[in-house]
């Protein structure tokens, strides 16, 4: 069973999301975040379910419509690991660009 792994920048793409359910009020704030969770725990049995996108990559779509967001991820299939490397709400225009340096 592949092992999940998520980079270090997923921590900030969670506090963006909180950041703008709080905004708006959301009622129960923590149930996207539980969602989003329960969706990447999927790919332990299934690393290849997320639609492939550019360079190796694939997108996992985590629910539906204004509600739903995708996460970016690679699967290594040699060391039979998953790596998560962001997520966005379905109606952000793209994932967020991070500088090297940071």
């Amino acid at each position: 069973m592949p092992r999940i792994e998520l980079a270090a920048e997923v921590a900030k793409d969670v506090d963006r999301i909180l950041e703008h359910l709080a905004t708006y009020q959301v009622v129960n704030a923590a149930q996207p975040i539980s969602e989003i969770i329960a969706a990447l725990d999927v790919l332990e049995q299934n690393p290849l379910i997320g639609r492939p996108v550019a360079n190796g990559k694939r997108e996992l779509v985590i629910g539906r419509r204004a509600k739903g967001y995708l996460a970016s991820y690679r699967y290594v299939s040699e060391i039979d690991c998953v790596f998560v490397l962001a997520l966005r709400s379905q109606r952000e225009a793209g994932y967020v660009e991070r500088a090297d340096a940071e």
